[in-house]
């Protein structure tokens, strides 16, 4: 059973960069697909960003693209997630989440296996 352990969130000002990273552990090394899934106040969570088994591709909302990087590292069983040019409604607990069966991105996160118990990150303006 594959278990997983966000860390990196925080407060930061409107503009900055944060680094979340998700780290993995369990009996079976298992590299498939990775995504990162938010959660702000009285919204549901939604999804950020996916990556493939071994991140030769990504998958990106529309609010995020082109502002955060996912990336991971099988070797050290871990998904990043590089957050720049932060915006107050970037505002959510986020959550790690991975698959047990897929190797391609995906953004429904009725199709992942493993969550993390989340991490806050809070931007101020």
């Amino acid at each position: 059973q594959m278990q997983l352990a966000e860390s990196g969130g925080g407060s930061v000002q409107a503009g900055g960069s944060l680094r979340l990273s998700c780290a993995a552990s369990g009996r079976t090394f298992s590299p498939y697909a990775k995504g990162w899934f938010r959660q702000a106040p009285g919204k549901e969570r939604e999804f950020v960003a996916s990556i493939n088994w071994n991140g030769d591709s990504t998958l990106y909302a529309d609010s995020v693209k082109g502002r955060f990087i996912i990336s991971r590292d099988n070797a050290k069983n871990t998904v990043y997630l590089q957050m720049n040019s932060l915006k107050s409604e970037d505002t959510a607990v986020y959550y790690c989440a991975a698959s047990n069966r897929l190797l391609r991105t995906e953004r429904n996160e009725k199709n992942y296996d493993y969550w993390g118990q989340g991490t806050q990150v809070t931007v101020s303006s």
